[in-house]
């Protein structure tokens, strides 16, 4: 049997494997190794791998025009953030930032004005200025759309 580290390991190197695969054919490539690696992170006791890398598969899954299983993702991802205390505010915003493009692309600009705004504030406090910036870009493009 497999210990743990061992499977962790295993999850780190598929995940790799995945964004070459993303790097060399496109934003959609990769998802088998994205795959792999979520199951096993998803009993691993990693959870912040597991959500960083559901986060990445939910972006594979935007990109191939499946809207269902990214939301899926997204939102195993953004469970993990908001209830891990060690989370990290660039993770959890890009993760949020993702979620709010699917909801965009699906035709909620309001469930995505609040996902931008909760991004626009952890990508202050990470001093990440183009991600504040593009946050409140679409924002500003979003809010007329909310009645």
């Amino acid at each position: 049997m497999r210990e743990e580290s061992d499977a962790v390991a295993l999850a780190d190197a598929l995940r790799n494997l995945g964004e070459v695969e993303r790097a060399t054919h496109g934003s959609h490539a990769g998802a088998a190794a994205y795959e792999e690696a979520v199951a096993i992170l998803r009993t691993a006791g990693a959870p912040l791998k597991f959500a960083h890398t559901v986060r990445h598969l939910g972006d594979i899954y935007r990109h191939a025009g499946d809207p269902g299983r990214a939301e899926r993702c997204y939102e195993e991802s953004l469970d993990v953030y908001r209830s891990h205390p060690e989370a990290r505010p660039l993770d959890f915003a890009n993760a949020l930032r993702g979620a709010a493009l699917l909801q965009e692309q699906i035709g909620k600009p309001q469930q995505a004005a609040q996902l931008w705004t909760q991004a626009e504030g952890l990508y202050r406090e990470a001093n990440v200025d183009a991600g504040v910036e593009e946050a409140a870009r679409r924002l500003a493009r979003l809010n007329p759309l909310i009645t």
